[in-house]
């Protein structure tokens, strides 16, 4: 516009001649910039006063989780800026510039829509994990034939540590979709062992002898007390499968179960109880057959 006029009128020689020539554009673009800046201030420090404090403190009141009450102050607070930059362009007659800008930024919009819709879906999945809590921060999880514990959840993404310390970092859309198994959020859990013991072998002493080494195993709780019913009948072994309850929570199921095994099987062997392993036996015999013509046949020849 400056230019324009610069042009129309030629280049002022005096103050006075600047003045007179491009006093009221600058006047009127210094209020039009003042009225921008003076409304985008007011409407962004009343939105944020009351929009973001009112959301902040409902949801709070509702009982929220941290982490979803500071993402919705976080939406407020971003559709509170646009509302400002809209409100005060409108009221300093920059229409037109917002029209075109609010088409742009709905084209992009569009685009980046299809372009993330992945990012978007782990973005909602992790809204949803952060709601229901299928899982906590120190949970052992497992999904998909994966386990670990959850070390941290973020809206993108979860990362676990394996049991072999491996950290790995898991998209929120996975474990949102998949059957995730968390057997520390009850209070307590059953570790169940399967035993092999020969046919000849008493079954109530294998027994006596399964549910008595448990319970002198550290972190397995009395009450409910150990069991091993006969769960199968093998072709070789009759199945008893120990189980106990622990505190999944104190003590390693892992560790709970290896030490269960060790011990019932120097117990067996202290006790004399087989423990059968599959095995094949082969029958029968070979029989070698003796072609005597065809030996003649080639004797007469030679």
């Amino acid at each position: 516009m400056i230019d324009l006029l610069i042009l129309q009128s030629g280049v002022p020689t005096s103050g006075s001649e600047f003045v007179d020539q491009y006093g009221p554009a600058l006047i009127s673009a210094a209020t039009t910039v003042l009225l921008f800046v003076l409304m985008f201030a007011i409407t962004y420090y009343l939105g944020k006063k009351v929009l973001v404090r009112a959301t902040e403190q409902s949801l709070q009141s509702r009982g929220l989780k941290t982490g979803l009450v500071s993402l919705a102050v976080s939406v407020v607070s971003t559709l509170v800026l646009v509302a400002a930059i809209a409100v005060a362009a409108t009221v300093a007659g920059f229409g037109a510039i917002l029209t075109a800008f609010a088409t742009l930024a709905g084209a992009l919009a569009l685009g980046l829509s299809f372009a993330a819709q992945d990012l978007i879906s782990n973005f909602v999945s992790g809204v949803f994990i952060i709601k229901d809590e299928p899982f906590k921060v120190g949970d052992w999880i497992e999904w998909d034939g994966n386990e670990g514990i959850v070390k941290k959840i973020n809206l993108r993404v979860t990362q676990v540590e394996t049991f072999d310390n491996e950290l790995v970092t898991v998209p929120n859309n996975q474990l949102a979709t998949s059957v995730v198994t968390n057997p520390v959020a009850n209070e307590t859990l059953r570790v169940s062992c399967d035993f092999g013991i020969s046919y000849d072998d008493d079954i109530t002493t294998a027994r006596g002898a399964v549910i008595d080494t448990a319970s002198s195993i550290e972190g397995v709780l009395a009450d409910p007390e150990p069991a091993a019913p006969v769960t199968e009948l093998g072709d070789s072994a009759v199945v008893l499968t120990g189980r106990v309850w622990i505190e999944p929570r104190k003590h390693s199921a892992a560790a709970i179960e290896a030490a269960f095994r060790e011990a019932v099987k120097q117990r067996f062997d202290a006790e004399g109880i087989d423990m059968p392993y599959a095995h094949t036996t082969l029958t029968g015999g070979i029989e070698l057959e003796t072609n005597q013509e065809a030996s003649v046949v080639s004797s007469s020849t030679e």
